[in-house]
C-alpha cells in the first residue's frame, strides 16, 4: 500500500512539474495594436550645417516589450516621421529617455505579465515564468531589496544583446547619433564593440550609438540615484563623467538627477562638453506638478538654495538643470527627455523641455509621443 501511494504521488509530481514546464515555456503572442503617431511639438533656431539635438518623449506601455521587434516598429516610426520632416541629418544627435532600455526585461513574457494590473503582480508572473533565471538571478543578488535586484538581473545578458541591437540598429538605419536613454544592467561595459555585462552590482547606465550602429566610448554610469531606487541600483561612486565626440561637437550625458547637481556641469566644462543629453523619467500621474521632494535622500549641494516643497517637480527640473547658463555652464545647448506612457500601476509625468542661451522651451501637452527639436 504504501509503495502504491509513494507511486501515486511521484507520478501525480511528475505530471504537475512537467506541466508547470510546458506552462513556463509557452510564449504566445498576443494581438498588439499601438499609436505611432508623434507630434512636433518643439522646434527652435533655423536649419544650418552644425546639427541639431532631437528630443524623442515616447508614449510606451507594456506591450511595446513584448519582443525587441516591437519596439523598434514603434521607435523607428518616430524617426520616420522626423526624417519625413527634415529633422534628420548626419550631425544630428537623437535623444531617448531614462530606463526606455530597462524595460527590455519583459521581453518574450506571457501574456499574463502583459495583463498584470499591477508592477508587482508582473513582477511575479517574470519570476514564475523564469524560475532558473529567477533563482540564480536572487543568489547573485546585491543591495538590500535583493527580489527587485534579481528581477532586473536574471535577464541581463539577453537584455543587454537586445539593447545594442535595437538602439545601434535604429542609429545606423537612420544614419544618426543616438544616445539610448538608460538601461539597469551589471556593471556594463563596452568590450571590441560590445556592451557586455558584469557579476556585480546594478547600475542604470547610458549608451551612446554612432551612426555605425556601435557603441561610442564606455557606458556613462548614474552617479546620483534617487531614494527610491537606492535599495537596488548602485550609484557611480568615483562620479566620472564621460564626454564624446560626435558630428555636431562634444556630448556630455547626465542621467536623471545627474543634472542636478552643480558639480556635474564643472566636470563637463572642464572636458570641453559643448551639449548635454539629460534621460530622465518621473513616476506617477501628476507629480510634474506636485511639490519638488528635495535631494530625495541625498544631502543637498552647498551652491544650491532651493529647498523640498517650496515649488513644483517641474519647476525644479527646470531650475537644477543648468545647460546654457553660464557661468553654471558653458553648453550651448542641452535636452531633458521624459519617459512617458503607464507601465501597469506606476504612470509617468516628466515633461521633456530644452535648453539654450539660458533659456528653456519645454512641451506643456502631457498626453501622446513628442518630437522636440533644436537647431545648434
Amino acid at each position: 500500500m504504501r509503495k502504491l501511494l509513494y507511486l501515486t504521488f511521484s507520478m501525480a509530481l511528475v505530471a504537475a512539474l512537467t506541466t508547470y514546464a510546458m506552462w513556463a515555456a509557452d510564449r504566445p503572442v498576443g494581438h498588439y495594436l499601438s499609436d505611432l503617431r508623434i507630434n512636433l511639438a518643439v522646434d527652435q533656431g533655423n536649419p544650418a550645417d552644425r546639427g541639431n539635438l532631437l528630443g524623442i518623449q515616447p508614449e510606451l506601455f507594456p506591450t511595446d516589450y513584448q519582443s525587441p521587434e516591437r519596439l523598434h516598429r514603434k521607435l523607428a516610426a518616430y524617426l520616420q516621421k522626423a526624417q519625413d520632416q527634415g529633422l534628420l541629418n548626419e550631425k544630428t544627435i537623437v535623444v531617448l529617455p531614462e530606463h526606455v532600455g530597462t524595460w527590455l526585461m519583459v521581453s518574450g513574457e506571457k501574456d499574463e505579465l502583459y495583463q498584470a494590473s499591477t508592477l508587482k503582480e508582473a513582477m511575479n508572473w517574470l519570476a514564475a515564468s523564469n524560475p532558473l533565471q529567477f533563482v540564480r538571478a536572487l543568489i547573485s543578488a546585491t543591495g538590500t531589496n535583493r527580489l527587485d535586484d534579481a528581477h532586473l538581473r536574471m535577464k541581463a545578458k539577453g537584455m543587454a544583446k537586445d539593447y545594442q541591437a535595437l538602439f545601434g540598429g535604429l542609429a545606423k538605419e537612420f544614419h544618426v547619433t543616438l544616445v539610448a536613454g538608460s538601461i539597469v544592467l551589471p556593471e556594463p561595459s563596452v568590450i571590441d564593440g560590445k556592451l557586455k555585462i558584469g557579476h556585480g552590482a546594478l547600475y542604470n547606465s547610458s549608451v551612446v550609438f554612432g551612426r555605425d550602429g556601435l557603441p561610442i566610448g564606455q557606458p556613462q554610469r548614474q552617479m546620483h540615484p534617487i531614494f527610491d531606487e537606492q535599495d537596488t541600483l548602485a550609484a557611480n561612486t568615483e562620479h566620472t563623467v564621460n564626454v564624446i565626440d560626435t558630428p555636431a561637437g562634444r556630448l556630455g550625458i547626465l542621467i536623471g538627477s545627474d543634472s542636478w547637481y552643480p558639480d556635474n556641469y564643472r566636470k563637463l566644462d572642464e572636458q570641453g562638453a559643448q551639449l548635454v543629453a539629460v534621460p530622465a523619467f518621473v513616476v506617477g500621474h501628476g507629480t510634474w506638478d506636485k511639490p519638488w521632494r528635495g535631494y530625495k535622500g541625498a544631502s543637498t549641494p552647498g551652491s544650491v538654495s532651493l529647498k523640498a516643497g517650496e515649488l513644483s517637480e517641474g519647476q525644479a527640473w527646470h531650475r537644477l538643470t543648468l545647460i546654457a547658463q553660464p557661468p553654471s555652464s558653458q553648453a550651448i545647448a542641452g535636452m531633458s527627455v521624459f519617459l512617458r506612457g503607464q507601465f501597469w500601476d506606476k504612470g509617468s509625468a516628466g515633461q521633456s523641455f530644452l535648453s539654450s542661451n539660458g533659456q528653456h522651451s519645454a512641451d506643456g501637452d502631457t498626453r501622446g509621443a513628442r518630437l522636440l527639436n533644436l537647431w545648434l
